[in-house]
């Protein structure tokens, strides 16, 4: 649909966004902040995203898996990402900031 369209991540022209880690840096306990480039729509910019552990432990296959929720935010502009309508109101129809919210199992590699 729309969100694959010209009007937003324009999928056809940019298959694929990336993240690229460049510092992690312990917050406390369990929560880091993951510094890196995110590539999205054909711009990378810097972003910080925020990793708090939910547990770490070694997975029936022998792996080491942690747990993590991933949070984050950005800018639809700073990424070209500028669709909008106007509303009744006057306010538009799509905001400007986008909350990230992942939740990843990752494994140790070798």
């Amino acid at each position: 649909g729309h969100l694959r369209s010209p009007d937003f991540f324009d999928a056809e022209a940019y298959p694929e966004m990336t993240f690229a880690s460049t510092h992690i840096a312990a917050v406390d306990g369990e929560t880091f902040a993951i510094t890196g480039d995110l590539t999205l729509h054909g711009v990378t910019k810097e972003i910080v995203l925020y990793a708090e552990v939910q547990g770490a432990d070694v997975d029936p296959w022998g792996n080491d898996r942690v747990g993590l929720e991933i949070t984050g935010q950005l800018s639809r502009g700073d990424y070209r990402m500028k669709f909008n309508q106007a509303l009744g109101s006057g306010n538009v129809l799509v905001g400007d900031k986008v909350k990230l919210a992942l939740d990843v199992s990752a494994i140790k590699q070798a």
